[in-house]
């Protein structure tokens, strides 16, 4: 070849690619969106739980070829497009036989789009349909990104861009959303129902086209054993799988738990695709089916919440925010684990542990289940009647209004709530209102995120901690009661807090502890075992009463399912004793000096109990309030009466035990201290005693009720004279009636038959009682009824 035709040849070739360059600068290739992923939040193993679409709309998850299953990769290259490694965009051959259909139909068969093609039509919106320009243009494109990109690029375009039906783009997207997985785990079958997804995503959908779907995935089995890629036997077993795929929103986990991290990632101006929860997936979906199967047996507009802890480390392995994200009735959106509602008497398990720090009571401490008065505030328990003489633990086990008022006001609320708000537990009071008595019953409120962190303490050795929901959240830690109140407290919520009492309730170890809000509007159950801790919340989001739901009957069998969900090897531990701490020691005590039996009088230890106690101290009983003089008094005897020393000079002293003055209506002869059983001297008795009598007048003892016929209850008209500082009327125990002014007549509706005993007691702790039968009433004859 001569030398000018060879630079001829040589100026036509650096034209030509001139030519290229300047179309390749005058249309440059759009920027591919691969790298705008849809946020998602994952679950501790990296399992989806929610995801939002990116600022395009679309929901994407970043892949590389690498993390893709092999199945899938195969079945994608041999059908689509087997000659992707070898040709430069565009296959000639496939070109050639597409445009000799078209010349032959008058319209296009097949398209001969290769995977670069198809690349370009998802990054340029102008080349896509089948027309010539479209094609010509997705051909132009093609070789651009061949020309810019490698293989390997390209085809990771594709596996993150390829449409999946809906707002899903990519393999990774599809297979998280369909199936449920990650694509590097897909099976034969799955491979290639996905490869076959993109030839029409809105048609193919699984979730809603499944006959459709399969036959297209069919379709990509049959090819791949046709080419001898895949087995006839592998092809046949996997044309037995069912494509099967529930409604995209279905996958969703814990979502509100999920949108309570996009608002913190958005409120931080920082722009993430991926957040990580410490959540426990498998836990989470068990947690969410076990409030939806409860969901029938409570009014419509009532939600539910609960939230699982890890004691180790403080993580959250389970929240529910609500009890059916797509039920609006219910609140759907409202996230109750963060709500502030009132705690009702959840509070009551720290106010003992800081009693028992502070030394105030040992476990069998005695306190006062009696009717009283804390400054013009009376409060009453759940069931409104009262026990008079409980313990330590049986009053926090019962839950009992009284004795914690009581014990609150020694303690101090205004450092109680201090106490807790330094522990994360922060009491809200209505209207900025100061810390009151109140708030043992729930007179502030706070939230089941904070109380769940609080009763971390009892399994932490009294430390409690703040809930984290993401692996990068601090650890914050804060010593709620020593180690050793934290132990008492907890074994008293599991079995009455008797040492040396059996555990009879088969393996399994939970602490718990209910309540319930004013007007029933919040039930709670807290539990605690030494793996996790964990707290379900029952009412109606918007703050109406639920009448007849508390948390005893609604809350705690609920909170029994999650902790037998949480598995035998978490939730339960083998029948033994659990490490007591060196500061607590089982101690012999008596009633109802409350002091050890070692160091009181044979003669003054009325009853004996067993109770724990914390760093050897044993506090006695707390002064009694009406009569703050010891409890071990002075008598004065004169054979087998008593009397008065001014009037029997020659009568023998002697000392005798009594019982705190509130206590006196519930005590039977035989609980008392033998000196005072003595009947007085006549004319040497009290003069107080004689002088200041309380009486009930309006019913006399003995007397034998009967309802006028065709009545079922009586009605009587009471009155206590020489009451003071108000009257409580007890009927069997239980609070039928008050008055705050002496001498108010009492209105009292008898309906149940049997014998009763009506008890009027007033705020100095005076009482007067009388025993009484109430027979049922006659049902009358009917209106023409035969006579006899």
């Amino acid at each position: 070849m001569s030398a000018p035709r060879l630079r001829h040849i040589e100026w036509t070739v650096a034209a030509l690619l001139l030519a290229v360059l300047a179309l390749d600068l005058a249309f440059p290739l759009p920027q591919p969106t691969a790298d705008s992923p849809t946020l998602t939040v994952l679950a501790a193993d990296g399992t989806p739980l929610r995801s939002w679409a990116s600022d395009d709309g679309a929901q994407r998850k970043p892949t590389t070829p690498e993390a893709v299953s092999p199945r899938y990769l195969e079945a994608l290259l041999h059908y689509e497009d087997r000659w992707f490694h070898w040709h430069p965009g565009v296959n000639p051959v496939a070109l050639a036989r597409a445009a000799w259909q078209w010349a032959r139909h008058g319209r296009i068969v097949s398209g001969g789009s290769t995977l670069t093609m198809q690349v370009a039509r998802l990054v340029d919106d102008k080349a896509t349909g089948r027309s010539i320009p479209a094609k010509l243009r997705q051909i132009a494109r093609a070789l651009q990104l061949e020309l810019h990109l490698s293989k390997h690029e390209i085809l990771s375009l594709y596996l993150n861009l390829a449409p999946m039906g809906g707002p899903l783009e990519g393999v990774e997207t599809a297979s998280r959303a369909y199936l449920g997985k990650s694509a590097a785990e897909l099976s034969q079958a799955e491979a290639a129902l996905l490869v076959a997804l993109p030839q029409s995503p809105t048609r193919l959908r699984p979730d809603r086209a499944v006959a459709a779907a399969q036959a297209a995935r069919d379709k990509v089995l049959t090819r791949m054993q046709t080419l001898g890629v895949w087995s006839a036997a592998d092809v046949a077993d996997a044309k037995l799988e069912r494509v099967f795929a529930p409604p995209l929103r279905a996958r969703w986990l814990a979502p509100l738990a999920a949108e309570r991290l996009r608002q913190q990632v958005r409120r931080a101006g920082r722009s993430e695709a991926v957040i990580q929860t410490t959540l426990d997936a498998g836990l989470q979906a068990r947690l969410e089916q076990l409030l939806a199967d409860r969901l029938n047996s409570l009014p419509e507009h009532v939600s539910m919440a609960a939230l699982v802890v890890d004691n180790r480390t403080l993580e959250v392995r389970g929240y529910v925010g609500s009890a059916d994200f797509t039920d609006t009735r219910r609140g759907a959106h409202m996230d109750m684990v963060r709500a502030h509602r009132s705690p009702g008497s959840t509070l009551k398990p720290f106010l003992y542990g800081m009693a028992l720090d502070e030394g105030l009571i040992h476990s069998e401490s005695l306190l006062i289940d009696a009717p009283q008065n804390f400054g013009g505030y009376a409060p009453g328990n759940f069931q409104t009647d009262f026990s008079g003489p409980v313990s330590v633990s049986e009053a926090l086990q019962r839950s009992l209004n009284v004795p914690a008022v009581d014990l609150l006001e020694r303690l101090g609320a205004e450092r109680f709530a201090g106490r807790l708000r330094n522990a994360g537990q922060r009491l809200r009071m209505p209207a900025n209102a100061a810390p009151n008595l109140s708030l043992i019953l729930g007179g502030g409120s706070t939230s089941l995120e904070e109380l769940v962190g609080a009763y971390t303490a009892l399994a932490r050795g009294g430390v409690s901690g703040k809930p984290r929901l993401t692996p990068a959240d601090p650890t914050q830690e804060t010593r709620l009661m020593s180690e050793g109140a934290a132990f008492i407290v907890r074994e008293i919520l599991e079995n009455g807090g008797r040492p040396g009492s059996p555990f009879r309730e088969g393996t399994q170890r939970v602490a718990w502890k209910t309540g319930t809000s004013f007007g029933f509007r919040d039930a709670w159950a807290l539990g605690v075992t030494d793996r996790y801790t964990f707290g379900v919340w029952v009412g109606r989001p918007d703050g109406t009463p639920n009448p007849g739901h508390f948390g005893a009957n609604t809350s705690a069998p609920l909170l029994r399912d999650i902790a037998a969900a949480l598995g035998p090897a978490e939730s339960r531990q083998q029948l033994g004793p659990r490490h007591q701490p060196a500061s607590v020691s089982t101690v012999a005590i008596c009633w109802p000096l409350g002091t050890a039996a070692a160091a009181t009088p044979p003669g003054h230890c009325l009853q004996r109990r067993t109770a724990w106690a914390l760093d050897g101290a044993v506090p006695p009983t707390l002064p009694d309030r009406l009569q703050p003089t010891s409890l071990v008094q002075a008598v004065w005897t004169q054979g087998q009466q008593r009397v008065r020393p001014d009037c029997a000079p020659d009568a023998a002293r002697t000392e005798a035990v009594r019982w705190p003055t509130l206590l006196g209506p519930f005590l039977d002869a035989a609980q008392l201290d033998p000196t005072e059983r003595l009947p007085w001297a006549p004319g040497c008795a009290p003069r107080a005693l004689s002088a200041q009598a309380l009486r009930i007048v309006g019913l006399e003892p003995g007397t034998v009720l009967r309802p006028t016929p065709g009545q079922a209850a009586v009605t009587l008209r009471l009155q206590a004279i020489g009451a003071q500082q108000g009257v409580s009327w007890l009927l069997d125990g239980t609070l039928a009636g008050s008055s705050d002014t002496a001498g108010t007549v009492q209105t009292l509706t008898l309906r149940q038959p049997g014998p009763h005993a009506l008890t009027a007691l007033d705020g100095r702790g005076r009482w007067a009682r009388v025993g009484f039968e109430l027979q049922p009433g006659q049902t009358p004859p009917p209106r023409h009824a035969a006579l006899p």
